[in-house]
């Protein structure tokens, strides 16, 4: 383990890993250097990375993990050269970078017309054959990029990604939306890959299409061989030790301090009996009894200066052992109980938009009870957000929970084909429901947060306690919403529907983004508090433990 800066980042270097041999400035074939990086981005607050340096090799399969806002995204960009930054950044390979971007008028055209736009010198044989390995038709590449899926938009940019030959390939949460179906076939395209930096929250595909990690921690950065469990296996075995070294150096601080302060008074009562006696209490004592007391005083302060020192050692050696500990505060939720017992009734409802004759689904059937957690579970544009606008359309806007004036406003436009109207069936809810909404689009986020507290009538103080809770740093309080990373602007929703009693909590793909720490927590706080919900969210560690009920469309 070694140190950088005043910051003290460290890594950790096991497995394949070895630096030892390199002189300063060297880099062997295929390696990316990272030496002294530091990074703020303009008229920031603070600096991104401070004094970074790290190694990795480019035949890696390199999950990089991070609390959102922690600088991933960020890194990828100094990778391509895209800020100023100092320190260095030393390598022998060139980059590329998911997701291409994607204009207004790329999404009229086919992607066949635009690929080169994306990747120059690409050419179409070796995407098509990218296409086949994700078990994806060539066709999609011949329609409109609009009218694809985002399942089927994610696999042509990733076969146009992995059409070169000697690129280091940088992934930027590259699932995000998908459906199970499609985040199974990008996971098998992955696995079989190699030589690429994965940014990605979801737990199984880390762990199925990595190698190593690279981890922006607290206080530290840690480079480890194997995949996402295997990390976190490890992290939890230090942070063990950790707590166990803490709690021993508070011991022995505490022992020496009493110690030193009981030699102390000792050396002080002591080197008070130097002047005056009384020579009928202490006949025995003369004069010259005062030498040796000054002696005896001066070696008791030595003793007790000793002490301090040792102790002084104990913090400084105890200094850093907490820094990189993951231990989130216990998040609280307050759910309504209501008086009936089902509070959303289904019985075979079919919908469609309003601009179109056929059904997105039909004869749909179920019943959400209170202490129930549902998943709705299916493709992409199989009407699962579909479903939710009905729902809310069925206990009324205002019953929607507290959604801003432009959240309201998508909502009721449905998207391109309108709002969602009921083609036969039934779907109410229970009479004075309360909802709690978290939607999946976060563009409506703008401006401070305290406006943000006003319009939905939250409590600011709680408001912030709650993202502080979430790991959001107290400076981001003071930035526009429009500035934050997508991860803290769901944070942001999350925290204000945590923050609203309701007696239905409806969440539309609520962890898109949100790190892998804020995941388990709120998979904590939701096994611990059991509100009734209604939820969509392809993650499949966080169904499997949080849905007590799934409805497949």
């Amino acid at each position: 383990m070694e140190r950088f800066g005043s910051k003290r980042f460290f890594f950790y270097v096991c497995g394949t890993i070895r630096f030892r041999g390199i002189g300063k400035g060297e880099i062997t074939l295929a390696q990316i250097l990272v030496d002294h990086l530091t990074f703020a981005y303009e008229g920031g607050f603070d600096n991104i990375f401070e004094d970074v340096s790290f190694r990795i090799d480019t035949d890696w399969r390199l999950g990089f993990l991070g609390r959102n806002g922690k600088g991933k995204t960020t890194f990828l960009h100094l990778l391509l050269g895209r800020y100023e930054y100092n320190g260095s950044i030393t390598t022998s390979v060139t980059f590329d970078y998911f997701p291409y971007p994607v204009t207004e008028t790329d999404l009229s055209l086919p992607a066949a017309d635009f690929l080169e736009q994306w990747k120059p010198g690409c050419e179409l044989w070796r995407v098509l054959v990218e296409l086949d390995q994700l078990r994806e038709s060539a066709e999609i590449l011949y329609r409109p990029f609009g009218t694809l899926s985002p399942g089927e938009r994610t696999k042509i940019q990733l076969a146009a990604l992995f059409s070169g030959e000697t690129d280091f390939l940088l992934i930027d949460e590259p699932t995000n939306h998908l459906d199970q179906e499609a985040r199974e076939n990008v996971k098998d395209y992955l696995a079989a890959k190699k030589g690429f930096i994965l940014v990605s929250h979801d737990r199984d595909l880390l762990d199925a299409c990595t190698d190593h990690v690279l981890v922006l921690n607290r206080k530290s950065i840690d480079v480890q061989n194997g995949n996402f469990s295997v990390w976190w296996e490890n992290k939890q075995r230090r942070d063990q030790f950790a707590r166990g070294e803490n709690e021993k150096h508070l011991k022995e601080i505490e022992k020496l301090k009493q110690s030193a302060e009981q030699k102390a008074q000792w050396a002080s009562r002591n080197e008070r009996t130097k002047i005056g006696f009384d020579p009928v209490k202490e006949h025995d004592r003369s004069k010259d009894t005062r030498a040796y007391i000054g002696a005896k005083t001066k070696k008791m302060q030595s003793r007790v200066s000793q002490m301090n020192n040792r102790i002084q050692r104990e913090i400084q050696e105890k200094e850093g052992l907490l820094a990189d500990l993951e231990e989130p505060v216990e998040l609280k939720l307050m759910p309504l109980k209501h008086h009936k017992e089902v509070l959303v009734h289904v019985r075979e409802l079919a919908v469609a938009y309003e601009t179109s004759v056929r059904p997105v689904f039909s004869h749909l059937t179920f019943d959400v009870a209170q202490g129930e957690r549902v998943a709705i579970h299916g493709k992409n544009g199989c009407g699962k957000s579909t479903l939710i606008q009905m729902i809310l359309q069925a206990a009324g806007v205002a019953a929607a929970g507290k959604e801003t004036g432009a959240e309201a406003e998508k909502r009721q436009a449905g998207g391109a084909g309108g709002f969602p109207a009921a083609v036969s069936g039934l779907c109410e809810t229970a009479s004075g429901l309360v909802i709690s909404y978290v939607s999946q689009d976060t563009s409506m986020l703008k401006g401070s947060l305290q406006a943000f507290c006003r319009e939905r009538g939250l409590d600011e103080s709680l408001f912030c306690a709650i993202l502080r809770q979430l790991d959001m740093e107290r400076v981001q309080f003071l930035k526009p919403m429009e500035t934050y990373s997508e991860g803290q602007k769901k944070k942001a929703l999350l925290a204000a529907s945590l923050l609203t009693p309701a007696h239905l909590y409806v969440w539309d793909e609520p962890l898109n983004y949100i790190d892998v720490f804020s995941r388990m927590q709120i998979e904590r706080m939701l096994s611990a508090c059991e509100p009734t919900m209604l939820f969509v969210e392809h993650d499949l560690r966080f169904r499997r433990q949080i849905a007590t009920k799934t409805i497949t469309l």
